[in-house]
């Protein structure tokens, strides 16, 4: 059975040990990488880790409540920095007052607690016209609020509507208990979520979250490091400190202390190299979809620098000295004894004349003996005689026999001169080379001093642009995402062993 070339099997590690140690640092840094991803969204989130409710549709008080998860801003809220605002502290703790203060009260009023509701309805108007949420960048809260409060009461300013909810006669017909729900489950969570976070001498808010990085994360991160470079240079012994960490790149974002998100290349390396997560399936989608989006105009940049650079190539009138400077590359090997060329001749040359042109003789028979019957035909016989069957049979054997001999000699010739270029022989081989120099010098001189040169690169520009625009045109989208879909058939088509399968 095929499968994927990410589902092949791989050679097993080098010792267990060694795989031990890399999958616990890779489940470490995964665990270091959700620490980094809490750390940063911490204080944008931190609303709902002090609430611990889901708010399902934005703008609608209607939440899910997820108490199950523990309260962790009493210990997260010192390492960030985070304290609670004076102000909306000042009006919790008032709020809580006024609460046992009313708590059973019976009606009317007696003076203590009208006093507290007009220190609520103060506190209020003072919240709303000081914005203490702006420090820290939560003005949108302070409008929630301002809604909820015009909702409940059913004014139009935000004042207005505190002072009518804290006021005795709308206390008075409605009980305390009910309207404290209102302001307990819609009012304060969002005054609490309000806070007031200190700044360092960098002008910087605070935040100590690198000290629990570095304690409990890059540390062991930069003992690995360390593991692998040595391991490195073990394998490679040339190989020096400076270049083994350089090929460690990938590993820096882990030592960081900015730009931590970056930390998900090395995280991701280190779960696939370990085999816990394979990521190949996801990175084959990523990199197929890229490649649909780039390759239409990354093939025609190409395709046009590639003609457009022929084109340039044949137009030049240093053509003949580009010829010619072929016979300074056969020189240049020559002098390198690295005869490529030559050797090369030097194989296909018997190869051609000894095995592939014998094997051609019964054709080449048949249409030398077929060229000589239509030139004895026309030349030899008078058209008179041309009728009469003994004379054409005689003819037709005259021809045959003519053909086999001249192939007989010919095949002959190719044979014993194939077995002559099979020889290692220098004074060949510098004949040869010769030759093929001569040629070269021959073609260049013909090309300067006759018309054929101005008339041969007009030809071969027009052909050549006749080919960029059938080839460009040709290349589609649709053409692209065909190559990509062969190119998956490809490589499911391929076994475990790397061999095709079937």
């Amino acid at each position: 059975m095929v499968r994927p070339r990410w589902q092949r099997p791989r050679p097993p590690s080098r010792s267990g040990l060694e795989r031990s140690w890399g999958r616990f640092v890779a489940v470490w840094a995964s665990l270091n990488l959700v620490w980094v991803a809490f750390d940063l969204t911490y204080v944008a989130v931190r609303p709902f880790w002090l609430q611990r409710n889901l708010q399902l549709i934005p703008g609608v008080p209607l939440t899910v409540p997820l108490q199950v998860l523990p309260d962790i801003t009493p210990w997260v809220d010192p390492i960030k920095g985070i304290e609670p605002h004076r102000e909306t502290q000042a009006y919790l703790d008032q709020f809580e007052r006024l609460d046992a203060a009313l708590a059973g009260a019976a009606v009317p009023f007696s003076a203590e607690q009208r006093r507290l509701l007009e220190q609520q309805v103060e506190l209020t108007n003072q919240m709303i016209d000081t914005n203490p949420f702006q420090g820290s960048d939560q003005s949108g809260t302070l409008e929630k609020i301002k809604n909820r409060l015009r909702d409940r009461a059913d004014q139009d300013s935000s004042k207005q509507a505190a002072a009518q909810l804290l006021s005795p006669a709308w206390l008075e017909q409605r009980p305390w208990q009910q309207e404290r729900l209102f302001w307990r489950d819609q009012v304060l969570p969002l005054v609490q979520t309000n806070y007031w976070r200190s700044i360092e001498e960098n002008a910087q808010p605070t935040n100590q979250a690198w000290r629990i990085d570095l304690l409990l994360f890059q540390w062991v991160f930069l003992l690995d490091i360390l593991l692998r470079v040595v391991r490195l240079r073990r394998r490679i012994p040339g190989l020096g400190w400076r270049d083994a960490l350089l090929r460690r790149w990938i590993d820096l974002p882990l030592l960081l202390p900015f730009w931590r998100w970056l930390r998900i290349v090395p995280v991701v390396e280190r779960l696939q190299t370990s085999r816990l997560v394979n990521f190949e399936p996801l990175r084959a989608v990523v990199s197929r979809g890229v490649v649909a989006l780039l390759a239409l105009e990354l093939f025609e940049v190409l395709a046009l620098q590639l003609i457009d650079g022929v084109q340039g190539l044949v137009r030049s009138p240093r053509w003949p000295q580009r010829i010619r400077s072929l016979r300074s590359h056969q020189a240049v090997i020559r002098s390198e004894d690295e005869r490529q060329l030559l050797e090369l001749l030097r194989i296909w040359g018997p190869l051609l004349l000894s095995e592939v042109a014998p094997r051609l003789a019964p054709e080449l028979q048949s249409l030398l003996g077929y060229s000589l019957r239509q030139s004895l035909d026309r030349t030899v016989v008078p058209p008179p005689l041309r009728q009469l069957k003994p004379l054409l049979q005689l003819e037709s054997g005259l021809s045959s026999q003519l053909a086999g001999g001249m192939v007989d000699s010919l095949l002959d010739l190719s044979r014993s001169t194939g077995k002559r270029l099979g020889r290692t022989d220098d004074a060949q081989l510098e004949m040869l080379q010769r030759c093929i120099d001569r040629f070269w010098d021959e073609l260049a001189l013909s090309l300067e001093t006759g018309p054929a040169l101005e008339r041969s690169q007009e030809l071969i520009c027009a052909l050549i642009e006749g080919l960029k625009s059938t080839y460009l045109s040709q290349i589609s989208r649709a053409r692209i995402t065909s190559l990509i879909e062969e190119l998956d058939q490809l490589m499911v088509s391929v076994s475990p062993s790397g061999e095709p399968g079937g």
